[in-house]
């Protein structure tokens, strides 16, 4: 049992060291990393010009407090942007090993399939932490270098304290990382079904595109509640003076039934496969 343990970690670790060693991975953590820049850079810009107070309300209070930033580039990246790069990891986690030839060899070392694919959801999880963390550090920073931090106004009109503030920044980051994680069984699914990572990544991204079009269907509002993106903007709730953790609750338990239902799926397929490659 320590043996195969030990397998486990050590294989965690190893495709951790991959993962984030890839030339791939560094140049998405970098395009993600750009946005809140360049919006900063946009946005300091236009606030001496004719341009400034157009856009969502939150976006335009980025110039009077640097920490709204991390709200205006979460809700810049996550339609699209963090969907593509989580399906780009996500989905070429046992693809990608099976078109390199190296899923079979893999498997001699002393971790069942199952430790096998628990390992590489653990790794495509963390990229998605590293993916919303990158985003709101550098949010954080241009920020602050471009528009100062100061006490920050909420959605009533109320003011909180910088720290609070902060805290609140924190808690949007960490719900938007965990409303990713169904995304991420989506992509471990489709994964465990083709040798070709391309075909897994563009799935995986169909399946957010998809959902983000059914939600804005007024004809399928019965089953809004239910889809994958629905409740990703929820994080909107850290900008209430009461946080409405039901409404929180409620979306991540919508992303707890993605992760058990494609991750069973995952697992499923991942079990019975013929692993000749």
């Amino acid at each position: 049992m320590s043996r195969a343990r030990g397998s486990f970690w050590r294989l965690v670790r190893s495709d951790l060291r991959l993962l984030f060693g890839r030339r791939r991975t560094l140049a998405l953590l970098a395009g993600l990393a750009l946005v809140p820049l360049l919006l900063a850079v946009v946005l300091f810009v236009a606030s001496n010009s004719g341009m400034s107070g157009q856009g969502p309300g939150f976006i335009d209070r980025v110039t009077g407090n640097g920490l709204f930033l991390v709200i205006a580039a979460l809700f810049m990246c996550l339609p699209f942007l963090l969907p593509l790069t989580i399906g780009i990891t996500a989905g070429d986690a046992i693809s990608g090993e099976a078109q390199a030839g190296t899923l079979r060899y893999v498997l001699t070392v002393p971790v069942a399939r199952t430790r096998l694919l628990v390992a590489k959801a653990l790794v495509s999880l963390s990229f998605a932490l590293a993916a919303v963390l990158v985003i709101t550090v550098v949010a954080l920073a241009a920020g602050g270098a471009f528009f100062g931090f100061s006490e920050m106004t909420l959605l009533s009109g109320t003011t909180v304290s910088l720290g609070a503030g902060v805290a609140r920044m924190l808690g949007v980051a960490a719900y938007v990382a965990l409303s990713l994680t169904g995304l991420v069984a989506v992509g471990l699914f489709f994964s465990t079904l083709t040798e070709v990572p391309v075909g897994a990544m563009a799935a995986t991204t169909v399946v957010a595109v998809v959902s983000s079009v059914l939600d804005t269907l007024p004809q399928l509002s019965t089953i809004h509640p239910y889809l994958l993106t629905h409740h990703w903007f929820d994080f909107a709730e850290f900008l209430r003076l009461e946080i409405d953790w039901g409404v929180l609750g409620s979306g991540l338990l919508v992303q707890l039934g993605w992760v058990a239902i494609f991750a069973s799926l995952a697992w499923g397929r991942f079990k019975t496969a013929d692993v000749t490659a």
